[in-house]
């Protein structure tokens, strides 16, 4: 999968989230959920795409730890609107999955990037 390809799947992830937490945010305690949902979901794709304009080798690393974070966040909220019942059906089941594979393609690419750099600074260290 290429870096363009991520970019758009994130983008796409944060704009289903952006309709889903429409669904939910009207619902009897559903603001906070869907506004955290949507910050966190929406944070993935932005983050992402900033990574891709680092500065340095540690600010890259240090923007991918961001997504994995928030693409983190973003299954919590996922499980916890699941959970309470603030929405469920197949639209929830589609954001889950999504979620829980991008987190899973950013926390390798994080721990990749992060072990070649601890590796080379070793490498210059000697």
């Amino acid at each position: 999968m290429t870096r363009e390809d991520l970019e758009e799947r994130s983008a796409a992830f944060g704009r289903e989230v952006f309709a889903l937490s429409a669904l939910v945010r009207p619902r009897e305690g559903g603001r906070r959920p869907a506004d955290q949902l949507l910050d966190c979901a929406t944070s993935v794709g932005a983050n992402y795409r900033a990574s891709g304009r680092a500065r340095s080798r540690a600010e890259f690393i240090a923007k991918l730890g961001l997504v994995v974070e928030e693409v983190d966040e973003a299954v919590y909220w996922l499980e916890f609107i699941a959970g309470t019942s603030l929405a469920a059906g197949p639209l929830v089941d589609r954001l889950y999955q999504e979620a829980t594979e991008l987190r899973a393609i950013f926390a390798a690419a994080y721990r990749t990037a992060r072990n070649r750099h601890r590796a080379s600074a070793a490498t210059r260290s000697k």
